[in-house]
């Protein structure tokens, strides 16, 4: 991997692979939060969300930089002090609800490639997200890079060909329906949540090397995670009035292509995503304990990795069971939008510039005791 994509890239293809989740990749998410505005409303929104999360990345990346805290506990202690614990109960429900929506997406995309019960769906992804957090900060840098190389090329092939199938029924809708609602508060909202995926970002920050670096990694990283979403939702306005229920939205779009292996090649991208997400997420979990081992003059059991991350997504995935895919987008994200907000967006942008004006204009390292 090269030096510049280390620095400049490699931070916005890791937020993207935290921030898909198993809505986005799915399309839930975007018919949950966007299309309720209209075509132009949805994507007046998603441009809101982009700017949130570029600003908010760009405050992050230069504080971790200066302060050398790659994981969220020593991150969250310099931001919050004695109130970091806060975030990590907000952080940890938010994973929970994140790992339950991937599992009901995953076991919705095996059902309907292979007629395999949902369960099989769930546990496969539990299996393949353990085994990957064996290996290396490395080689998962590497792996989330692929695979969003993978997930580009077949969103980019997507719209295109949504556009030559269906591209009547987008351009129409576009023209007939201006913004409704309240586009603003629906981008807030869905960046207030995601933001919360940053922590699963820090590990890789350890490469920046300047304040240029942070500031032009966090400026790239808010249009990388949303670039897909937007390609995504162009395809799906063509059906703007039908899909709003649909539980899987992709699956709904790829049966109007009329192509079973671009099914294939769309829901593989889709699991890649849900295993991408799970392994960003519960890796800053790891990290945390890891560093927290290191506090301690320990070093954290390699088997450790992989046990934690399986107990906390046995138990989403049992959430997952039990509420339901398109219950889980709606009514689980929303208490915990808020408190990211307080916790998180709040104090990067006040706290945590100030600390970042104190260190200097070169970035002098700072502590949470400064």
């Amino acid at each position: 991997m090269g030096d510049l994509f280390r620095r400049y890239l490699l931070p916005g293809f890791v937020f993207e692979s935290a921030v898909i989740a198993g809505g986005y990749a799915t399309g839930r998410e975007l018919v949950e939060f966007f299309l309720p505005a209209g075509p132009w409303g949805g994507l007046l929104g998603m441009a809101v969300s982009m700017l949130v999360w570029s600003l908010v990345l760009m405050a992050s990346f230069e504080l971790a930089r200066i302060a050398r805290t790659y994981e969220y506990r020593s991150f969250f202690k310099l931001l919050l002090g004695r109130g970091w614990f806060l975030f990590e109960i907000a952080y940890l429900s938010l994973i929970v609800v994140i790992m339950a929506v991937m599992g009901a997406a995953a076991g919705e995309v095996i059902h309907s490639l292979l007629g395999w019960p949902k369960l099989a769906g769930s546990l496969g992804m539990i299996v393949a997200t353990g085994a990957l957090l064996f290996y290396s900060n490395a080689f998962i840098e590497k792996f989330l890079t692929a695979s969003v190389g993978y997930l580009y090329l077949v969103y980019i092939v997507f719209v295109i060909w949504s556009l030559v199938a269906f591209g009547d029924r987008i351009a129409a809708n576009f023209a007939a329906a201006p913004p409704v609602g309240n586009w603003f508060k629906a981008g807030v909202t869905y960046a207030g949540y995601n933001v919360a995926t940053i922590p699963a970002v820090l590990f890789c920050i350890r490469h920046l090397t300047s304040r240029r670096d942070a500031l032009v990694a966090g400026a790239l990283a808010g249009p990388l995670g949303m670039l897909p979403a937007v390609l995504f939702y162009v395809a799906l306005v063509g059906y703007f009035h039908e899909i709003g229920a649909e539980a899987l939205p992709s699956a709904f779009l790829l049966a109007r292509l009329h192509a079973p292996w671009f099914k294939w090649a769309f829901q593989i991208a889709v699991l890649l995503t849900l295993v991408d997400t799970g392994v960003a997420v519960l890796h800053a979990i790891n990290e945390r304990v890891a560093g927290a081992c290191t506090e301690r003059q320990r070093e954290m059991p390699r088997m450790l990795r992989p046990l934690l991350a399986g107990a906390i997504m046995l138990l989403s995935v049992y959430a997952a069971s039990a509420i339901g895919l398109i219950d889980l987008i709606a009514k689980g994200y929303g208490a915990l939008t808020y408190a990211f907000i307080v916790l998180f967006v709040v104090p990067v942008l006040t706290i945590g510039i100030w600390r970042i004006h104190r260190s200097g204009a070169g970035g002098s390292a700072v502590t949470a005791g400064t």
